[in-house]
């Protein structure tokens, strides 16, 4: 399991070394951080996971970090509540289960220690995932969090299931996406624009839910094209 611990601004210095060392604790030594807090107390509470601090890839912006993975979770204690959720956030024991024998990049992002992820890069999430805690008292310590959804990804790591297929990148999603919202607008379906981005946004949703493999999104992208083409061709016989 090729697994990036990505750290959205974490405010807390302290936090990061501990985070290290958890990391270090389940296997995993992949560290980003986005915009750090880094001092000197970041490296003693890191204790013997200083080097999975020293190799971390510091990067300004979200959208950086982002590119640096084929498949991105996002850490959430708020899940959607409406009849189709902008998120549907799963157990970290369901999340364990559904990236079992995933080859590709994954980068697991944790929020802000104030106010968590915001809901503008939950949005560019492919899947979230939530700890069920107690009612009386929800809120955890990052690295609290931390250490129970890499304790359940330690648990479920094992050998891809699928050796031989190459996971899709986010590019080869994206280019899904786009195939998709180009076959709605040739449609004219449905004719309210809003709604359309609804259309292609709980696309982008199942999507994300979805592990991929390049074969298949290319096998997708071929007849959505195709149709989308054909459709074109009807309307310029037509004028």
């Amino acid at each position: 399991m090729k697994l990036n611990v990505i750290l959205v601004e974490p405010e807390g210095p302290a936090n990061i070394g501990m985070i290290a060392r958890t990391m270090k604790n389940f296997g995993f030594n992949e560290l980003v951080l986005i915009n750090p807090n880094i001092t000197e107390e970041s490296y003693l509470y890191a204790v013997h996971a200083r080097d999975v601090l020293e190799r971390a890839a510091i990067v300004e912006t979200f959208e950086e970090a982002l590119g640096l993975v084929d498949l991105a979770v996002g850490t959430t204690g708020k899940p959607g509540k409406r009849y189709i959720p902008d998120r549907a956030p799963m157990m970290p024991w369901e999340l364990a289960e559904a990236l079992q024998g995933y080859s590709g990049r994954i980068g697991i992002f944790f929020g802000r220690e104030s106010i968590g992820l915001k809901n503008e890069e939950l949005e560019r999430m492919d899947l979230t995932v939530t700890i069920p805690t107690s009612e009386i008292y929800p809120v955890m310590n990052l690295s609290q969090a931390v250490a129970v959804i890499l304790y359940e990804l330690a648990k479920g790591r094992r050998k891809a299931i699928h050796p031989s297929l190459e996971p899709a990148t986010r590019e080869e999603k994206e280019a899904l996406i786009r195939t998709w919202g180009r076959l709605l607008d040739v449609l004219d379906y449905p004719k309210d624009p809003e709604r359309r981005e609804v259309f292609v946004k709980i696309f982008r949703r199942f999507v994300g839910r979805t592990i991929l493999y390049g074969r298949e999104v290319h096998t997708l992208i071929g007849p959505l094209r195709k149709a989308a083409l054909r459709l074109e061709e009807c309307g310029d016989a037509e004028r």
